[in-house]
């Protein structure tokens, strides 16, 4: 009969740790929780940048088009919070079920949708900023230069530094 600590040999060479699966859930569900306080506290403080704008008196001298940007932004910061906070709500419901593992899937999942639509409001706040400030043209620059950046930061080296540890596994 198989112990608490057989584990698909594969799990032990990928995170070189002796753990049952509740300890690797329990150790996941730890990191997911610290990810979701970084993101969490990034779009708040977008999301407080945001609220703030209505309350200026150069608000009012927003175009149609601005203004759009600005609400699709605010509900974009409300829906980033909410997925963010996903995994928190699940991990209450659940509490005590014995579905540690379910919620660390969901949180995984969560946290992934969480990174897209903050870096959509990211792009956004930033091609928003410089259209008030600068002009249009301005704005799609910022806008196509950070998003290249962060396509570069947070897709491509993450996927060139996993296929390089995968290459080093296998000699």
């Amino acid at each position: 009969m198989p112990s608490d600590r057989d584990t698909d040999p594969h799990d032990d060479l990928v995170n070189g740790r002796d753990e049952t699966p509740a300890e690797r859930a329990d150790r996941n569900w730890i990191e997911v929780l610290q990810e979701l306080r970084v993101l969490q506290t990034g779009t708040q403080i977008l999301t407080g940048f945001l609220l703030a704008l209505a309350f200026q008196p150069a608000f009012a001298d927003l175009n149609d088009g601005q203004r759009v940007m600005y609400l699709t932004l605010v509900v974009l910061s409300a829906v980033s919070a909410i997925v963010a906070l996903a995994p928190v709500a699940l991990h209450r419901v659940a509490f005590q079920h014995g579905m540690k593992p379910e919620v660390v899937e969901y949180g995984h999942a969560s946290l992934i949708t969480a990174l897209v639509t903050v870096a959509v409001l990211l792009v956004g706040v930033v091609a928003f900023v410089f259209d008030v400030v600068v002009g249009d043209a301005a704005s799609w620059v910022a806008a196509a230069a950070l998003g290249l950046l962060l396509v570069a930061l947070w897709i491509v080296a993450p996927f060139v530094m996993r296929r390089r540890s995968s290459t080093r596994e296998q000699r």
